[in-house]
């Protein structure tokens, strides 16, 4: 058997591996494991790929090869390790943008290798269009998650911007291609209008789609990669830039579908920088305050809880203390369960992520569709931190910009707590109509202080 044969067994291993781990990713119980049968394969591929390469390599060259693998994984373990769950989302937006950054420089490392053949040149040009649009896009994502980015930038006319940046980018990348030319003057032209492209293209998103955008970033990583693999002919590099492709779009149409508006209209639209429109204006009604022992007396008397978890509990770091008042309401015979919004927190599946850390029950995590029905027969909704996933203007507000989103229909349970630190709008910018129900009581605080207390006083009943 020639070296040739083990490595192409290895890619096939390794691109098994993949689909296995995409597979088990699909389920919390099973999710970690497929991210090391996933990382298996991945490392096997590496291995394989260094050591069994065709031809002579310079000893100096493997040296080099295994220094940056011991920096990259030494950084990426420590920050994996050390991220908080609040800075999961950006973390993500950064990794992904570096698997885009690594397209593009194999696109402009191969380019000069390859003049001649328009068919390997395509292929290195749709690789540096993409990637670097991913790069640049997903460290926008990045700055415009961990708050340095606060605001949404807004240019006039920025869809017609955005529309002629991409037809020049992507006219000059044809040209390149069909030309022939050797220029790495409009090589490097195509790359900073890539990158430029990829700003414009994140910069005016609005803060309530930003789990669309990373998911579509993914998607654009992953495309980037098959053409990688599509340029030296490695059957893993292939398989992998397709499932991660392949996977993020799906994700990305699926959360579309969850929020009722199309792809383009979020490119587009810019959903929640625009304030609240005429949302607000409809406002009326009161705020009912709820003291910490009225809310441990509803709790600790009702037959059937169903918690909502959003950002405000990432914030505070309250998973495992909900995970505690969850374990405490069932000692006192109340069924507990909780409802995720496809679009909760800032990235797709952070609330599930989020309670899976502090050891909740798989089994209790219920979708949208299948929740829904249920909060009619709730004696309580606890909403903690979320507010855009639980807006009744969605469905009652032509004006309000998430008109026609699915939320979750809390209003139908019989009573509603709301924890929040204050008043403020949520994520999108738009304020809800839900805190002026008349149901509904407001537990104002931290989420970790007030369920903490929460916890305590049901104790004491």
């Amino acid at each position: 058997m020639t070296t040739k044969n083990i490595l192409d067994i290895i890619y096939l291993f390794a691109s098994v591996t993949f689909v296995i781990g995409l597979k088990m990713l699909s389920g919390p119980q099973t999710a970690r494991r497929g991210n090391l049968w996933a990382a298996f394969g991945m490392t096997l591929a590496v291995a394989g790929t260094i050591f069994l390469h065709d031809g002579e390599v310079a000893s100096i060259i493997y040296i080099l090869i295994g220094l940056a693998l011991a920096i990259g994984s030494i950084i990426g373990f420590v920050a994996a390790k050390k991220v908080k769950m609040t800075s999961m989302p950006e973390m993500v937006s950064l990794f992904n943008g570096m698997g885009g950054a690594c397209a593009a420089l194999i696109s402009l490392l191969e380019f000069h290798h390859n003049v001649g053949d328009p068919g390997r040149i395509a292929i290195i040009m749709a690789g540096l269009v993409i990637g670097s649009v991913s790069f640049s896009g997903s460290i926008i994502a990045f700055m415009k998650l961990n708050g340095t980015l606060n605001k949404s930038i807004r240019l006039p006319n920025y869809n017609f911007i955005n529309l002629i940046m991409m037809i020049v980018t992507v006219g000059l990348a044809v040209y390149v291609t069909m030309s022939g030319t050797e220029s790495s003057v409009l090589l490097y032209g195509t790359f900073a209008l890539a990158l430029l492209y990829g700003i414009l293209f994140v910069v005016p998103i609005g803060g309530a789609d930003m789990p669309v955008v990373i998911s579509l970033l993914n998607s654009f990583t992953g495309l980037a990669a098959a053409f990688g693999g599509f340029l030296y002919d490695n059957q893993v590099m292939l398989t992998g830039g397709i499932l991660v492709g392949s996977a993020g779009t799906i994700l990305t149409l699926e959360m579309c579908r969850a929020m009722n508006r199309p792809l383009f209209n979020v490119i587009f639209g810019a959903f929640g920088e625009s304030a609240a429109t005429g949302a607000s204006a409809s406002m009326h009604g009161t705020i009912k305050d709820i003291s910490i022992s009225d809310a441990a007396v509803l709790l600790n008397y009702s037959k059937k809880v169903i918690i909502v978890p959003g950002y405000g509990l990432a914030v505070a770091q309250a998973q495992h203390i909900i995970h505690e008042l969850e374990l405490i309401l069932e000692e006192r015979g109340v069924q507990v369960k909780y409802a995720i919004h496809p679009v909760a927190g800032r990235m797709p599946g952070h609330m599930n992520v989020l309670l899976a850390e502090s050891n909740v029950y798989y089994g209790k995590l219920s979708e949208m569709d299948e929740i829904n029905p249920e909060f009619a027969s709730t004696d309580v909704v606890l909403v903690v931190g979320a507010n855009d996933v639980v807006n009744p203007a969605a469905k009652t507000d032509p004006a309000s910009p998430i008109y026609g989103m699915p939320i979750l229909d809390v209003e139908a349970a019989k009573h509603i707590i709301i924890n929040k630190r204050s008043m403020n709008a949520g994520y999108a910018g738009i304020e809800n109509q839900l805190f002026y129900d008349p149901k509904t009581s407001m537990l104002f605080g931290d989420a970790k202080a007030a369920l903490t207390k929460l916890v305590a006083e049901i104790k004491s009943l």
